[in-house]
């Protein structure tokens, strides 16, 4: 399992228009599941986010976890984060895991994030999504669930 997190200031989700999904300081996470992954890559994952000390304390070093300033999550579905682009022009998938599986463990990771006391929005699971985003630093850090035994 694949997460970008992006610091923000704000961040919605929007589908067709309506949006769907808002919050104020926190982090993005789109968040790609990988064929083969179970529930302990999101419970992994999820823990890592939400104690990874990527905002500032008052001295300006990086000290300070979601869970720390009170943060937002809004939590999107991507697939196209499993991508394999090391052939060809065309980006292979093959690595995502079925929709049905992805949105099984999608929902679970949103569950455990809900679990955490902090506010969660989400997108809609396989749709077309705007997402406007305020990246606050700009910080932006990928995790992988199948990296934990090696540095991140």
């Amino acid at each position: 399992m694949k997460a970008l997190l992006q610091r923000v200031s704000k961040a919605s989700v929007s589908v067709a228009g309506e949006e769907v999904g808002r919050i104020g300081h926190g982090l993005v996470v789109f968040l790609g599941v990988a064929d083969g992954d179970t529930e302990k890559d999101a419970q992994y994952l999820m823990q890592k986010i939400i104690n990874l000390r990527i905002f500032a304390d008052s001295e300006q070093k990086f000290n300070l976890s979601a869970l720390d300033v009170r943060g937002e999550l809004l939590l999107v579905s991507q697939f196209t984060l499993l991508a394999d682009a090391r052939k060809g022009r065309r980006p292979s998938f093959e690595s995502a895991a079925r929709p049905e599986k992805a949105e099984t463990l999608f929902n679970y990771a949103v569950g455990l994030a809900g679990d955490s006391g902090l506010k969660v929005a989400t997108g809609r699971f396989q749709q077309h999504m705007q997402v406007e985003i305020y990246n606050d630093g700009p910080v932006t850090i990928m995790l992988d669930s199948r990296e934990k035994f090696g540095a991140l």
